[in-house]
């Protein structure tokens, strides 16, 4: 049996959709969400995208039409558009996120992604031998790797948080003080802490808010990793102040990739003195003798912070000039309160309706759960059950759970033309869905049903055939 995805759009042609929708829009109407909503995407007709951000995001026909607006302005006036246009675009890029966010536009610079930003806040800081960073079981692996690294090539010393969700977000912020307060007497410098805004895998909110008030009364500085923020959730920086912030805008904010905020308050610019890559916009410190560096840019009365991102080297950038549009076509659709709302409730209900169909569990606790766009499910799928059959089949593998996590995955993609990301946690696999507004509980039903049968066939044995296969 092959589970084909639900009819995600009408059999008009790409020219006359997107017709209909200049229409819709100069009638100021829109469709409403769910399934009416993905013919304002660029999604195949028989691809069912429930991974929306969870991985690289997607953006609209409309902000397609923008990005493409400005990649022809750079082609039509190269250097006209690159040395002097550009700029003020980007500023008009950086209000509108500044406005977002409810942070100084002299604060908000953007990147490529959030892991460039985290590498950037930990490369920037100065490092003394008794100086520690915090982070938790929960950081995006890529980040976690910066650390390491920055450990390798610093005095610095890292440590981590274990903890395996749900656990109430009381004791993830009284297990962080209480780490802080015992390297403290201990002679130790806590310097930095990184935590999410809502974790990756599994996709669960995290108590960032209290977080960041425990740094500052603690005299750390928190580095925020909000992947998964802007868009997704409430956010309000003003009020919050964390020391840096980092936000995908190309994952939940309907922005094309790649397209980061960066969110540096003043007193904390002089510690990011170089972008990643350094480029013109970096000031070497004085020295005795020698001419300084020149800067083939034009002169700018902008602040050295603003000047050092504004131009990093020579990429397409593009999508930062679509923020503007991303927002207000998200304005035009509801507005953020009105998107939220439905992602939350859409992902609680079909966690919900997955664990029921598939006979498991809901990751999160009542105090988590509903609070983000993911949910996190268990699969039926028993490992003690997978290890026999794997030796019973006299087949040597490092890893069953990854090994079958793999074979799901690339399954999904070949055969039933969607994608769910899958993590092995607590000596299970996870199901992460993720919602949004082009897609309705239906959707999930139809998931549930192709999971199912997947499950089956991995009972089959049909991971070690292939297996088999390859190494044959």
């Amino acid at each position: 049996m092959t589970i084909r995805p639900p009819n995600a759009t009408n059999e008009q042609s790409l020219p006359v959709r997107e017709k209909r929708l200049e229409q819709s829009i100069s009638n100021g109407s829109r469709p409403t969400f769910g399934r009416a909503m993905r013919s304002e995407f660029m999604f195949d007709d028989d691809f069912m995208n429930l991974n929306h951000v969870g991985s690289f995001g997607t953006y609209p026909r409309e902000i397609r039409n923008v990005l493409r607006h400005y990649q022809e302005k750079s082609e039509a006036r190269p250097d006209q558009f690159i040395r002097y246009d550009y700029p003020k675009h980007l500023d008009e890029s950086r209000t509108a996120i500044a406005k977002l966010l409810n942070v100084p536009v002299d604060t908000a610079v953007f990147v490529p992604n959030a892991t460039t930003a985290v590498n950037t806040v930990l490369r920037g800081l100065t490092f003394a031998p008794n100086d520690r960073i915090i982070y938790f079981a929960s950081i995006y692996g890529a980040c976690e790797k910066v650390v390491a690294y920055i450990t390798e090539i610093t005095p610095a010393e890292s440590i981590k948080i274990e903890f395996e969700h749900p656990v109430p977000n009381e004791w993830l912020v009284q297990e962080f003080r209480r780490v802080v307060q015992k390297e403290k007497s201990e002679g130790k410098n806590v310097k930095v802490a990184i935590f999410d805004v809502v974790s990756s895998m599994p996709g669960i909110r995290m108590p960032f808010e209290d977080l960041t008030r425990a740094c500052r009364e603690l005299g750390v500085l928190s580095c925020i990793d909000g992947a998964h923020g802007v868009g997704h959730v409430e956010l309000d920086l003003g009020s919050l102040d964390p020391d840096f912030f980092v936000s995908n805008c190309h994952k939940w904010l309907f922005v094309p990739r790649g397209c980061a905020v960066f969110v540096v308050p003043t007193r904390n610019q002089e510690l990011m003195r170089s972008t990643i890559p350094t480029s013109h916009g970096f000031t070497p410190k004085p020295r005795l003798s020698g001419k300084g560096i020149g800067n083939p840019l034009p002169l700018s009365n902008k602040s050295p912070f603003i000047t050092n991102f504004e131009f990093v080297g020579t990429i397409d950038n593009s999508p930062y000039l679509c923020i503007p549009a991303g927002i207000e076509y998200r304005s035009s659709i509801g507005g953020e309160k009105a998107i939220r709302d439905y992602c939350f409730n859409l992902a609680k209900t079909a966690g919900q309706l997955l664990s029921t169909e598939l006979g498991t569990e809901i990751l999160e606790d009542e105090e988590n759960h509903g609070n983000s766009n993911f949910s996190n499910v268990k699969l039926p799928i028993e490992l003690n059950r997978l290890d026999i059959m794997v030796e019973n089949a006299q087949v040597n593998l490092p890893d069953v759970g990854i090994t079958v996590r793999d074979w799901l995955t690339m399954r999904m993609v070949r055969e039933y033309s969607t994608f769910m990301a899958l993590i092995g946690y607590k000596g299970a696999i996870w199901i992460r869905v993720s919602a949004q507004i082009y897609l309705e509980l239906a959707d999930f039903k139809w998931a549930a049903e192709i999971l199912k049968e997947l499950c089956g066939r991995v009972y089959k044995g049909e991971f070690l055939d292939d297996i088999k296969k390859t190494v044959s």
